[in-house]
């Protein structure tokens, strides 16, 4: 987590876009990027360099020829002279990186370069300056960008939020990425599930904190793991830029629906993950043939999607709400249905409705399956605590936290006992659930116990009372005495 200098910083220089003209939180971030990506390309550069020599090999510089791209030499033109510039020289030279025919150099040709002011980018610059980029360890540098990132609170037209990272975490843990594992996100927005990913996967191969990747893993890593795909063109170029700040140096995000005939990747990927818009919308005619449930609700075309581009024993994790738990159409059973018996379906995360806020307060839940083979049993859970406020606050409340007791749980559901069902997590068998119209929803499944109420003896109870009336009547009797008294 950053701490709060730094959030401080990251705040006033949203606070100079908004009031410099840029209210557009989409075209704010994607303007930030450029700015953060220019100073890392020099950063990296002088790194380059630096092993360059110490190898003794010989190094040639991306500013070669063009020094006055580089941050350090820009930064410092005076007002009159720096917008222009960085729109027409800097910003050009920065669009037209990488491989004419990089994915990179294809989601760049339509960027710009669109803050107003000289004032509004010297600012920029001085904020940027001050938040040492280069300084902070490469999580610090990826909790920089995610901050900058969470500032997208507003939902987009076809449902899109940004997904927590703390869920995300969550669903890494449970999928375990490894290395030669082809990862897939089918509508990635800011490449979140894909940075996660690809930070486990650096992380589970380290010793003593130094990789033991070798030169060609690493490049296996980089260039054949990580793929995502959104249909939104901004999406796609916050999304490379947000894989190349952590070093992956030719992101593979391409700008498709993968809902249309354009897309047919089946049997591709060994594991998904993703957070796909609940409220889209697709054109019938534009539709894959490849997805045979007849319906118009993206959040179940994006289920089967999914299972067509997993290979034989691919896993997926996806959060979907929870009107496709139990939704009684026969789009919403069709895709249960396939979800059993085509998969073995692992888990079932029943997740509080607060987990969206501020953008949504829809209830939600991760699936987590395995492409193959049939399920016997679902392992339900359900997380009541995210370790957050479930209000549009989200105020951190690290003791209230379900997470941790999720993954530990899962890790032992089959060596666990898991027949309670009025404890958070437990076992159904799939012969069951077929009994009851196919239904997911944790609620159809789990009992309530009522406390039980423990009533006094009925001795003690009819002796209290005795007592009781006795006095009452002896209060009478003097009442009546005192009455008596007076109207003699």
């Amino acid at each position: 987590m950053l701490h709060a200098e730094l959030k401080s910083k990251i705040r006033k220089l949203w606070d100079k876009f908004w009031s410099g003209g840029i209210s557009n939180p989409l075209q704010a971030i994607e303007q930030i990027s450029y700015l953060i990506f220019m100073k890392k390309l020099e950063e990296k550069d002088v790194l380059e360099q630096q092993n360059a020599s110490l190898k003794g090999v010989k190094f040639k510089s991306m500013f070669d020829g063009h020094d006055n791209c580089k941050w350090s030499e820009w930064s410092e033109y005076s007002s009159d002279k720096i917008l222009s510039h960085v729109r027409d020289v800097v910003f050009p030279f920065m669009r037209e990186l990488g491989d004419e025919d990089s994915l990179y150099s294809k989601y760049m040709k339509d960027a710009s370069f669109s803050l107003p002011t000289a004032s509004l980018l010297i600012e920029a610059v001085n904020i940027i300056n001050d938040l040492h980029i280069k300084e902070q360890n490469q999580d610090t540098q990826g909790d920089i960008y995610e901050y900058l990132l969470s500032e997208l609170q507003t939902a987009g037209k076809n449902g899109q939020f940004r997904t927590p990272r703390h869920i995300i975490k969550m669903m890494v843990e449970l999928t375990k990425p490894g290395l030669g594992d082809r990862i897939l996100d089918p509508s990635c927005g800011t490449a979140g599930f894909l940075v996660n990913a690809y930070e486990h996967i650096l992380k589970t191969n380290q010793k003593n904190g130094v990789s033991t990747l070798s030169p060609q893993k690493k490049e296996m890593l980089d260039n054949d793991t990580l793929y995502g795909y959104d249909i939104d063109r901004t999406m796609v170029r916050i999304a490379v830029m947000n894989l190349m700040m952590h070093g992956i140096t030719n992101p593979k995000i391409m700008g498709e629906d993968t809902l249309s005939k354009r897309y047919n990747e089946k049997g591709t990927y060994d594991l998904i993950m993703a957070n796909p818009p609940f409220k889209g919308s697709i054109n019938e005619s534009e539709k894959s043939d490849e997805l045979t449930i007849t319906t118009s609700k993206t959040e179940i075309l994006f289920i089967e999607l999914m299972f067509n581009s997993l290979s034989i024993g691919g896993r997926c994790a996806v959060i979907v709400p929870d009107g496709v738990l139990f939704g009684n159409s026969n789009a919403h059973k069709s895709i249960r249905k396939l979800l059993l018996e085509k998969c073995r379906l692992d888990a079932i995360i029943s997740m509080p409705s607060g987990i969206f806020k501020p953008y949504a307060g829809v209830s939600t839940a991760v699936l987590y399956f395995t492409k193959g083979e049939p399920t016997e049993k679902v392992w339900f859970y359900d997380m009541e605590a995210d370790g957050f406020s479930l209000d549009d606050k989200r105020i951190p409340q690290p003791e209230k936290d379900d997470i941790p007791d999720i993954l530990e749980r899962f890790e032992k559901r089959l060596k666990e006992n898991n027949e309670d069902r009025s404890k958070k997590h437990f076992f159904i068998p799939v012969k069951e659930i077929k009994e009851n119209d196919w239904d997911l929803s944790i609620n159809k499944y789990r009992i309530e116990i009522e406390e039980e109420v423990h009533h006094r003896d009925s001795k003690v109870v009819i002796q209290e009372a005795k007592k009781e009336v006795k006095e009452l009547m002896e209060g009478l009797e003097e009442l009546e005495k005192l009455i008596g008294g007076k109207t003699q």
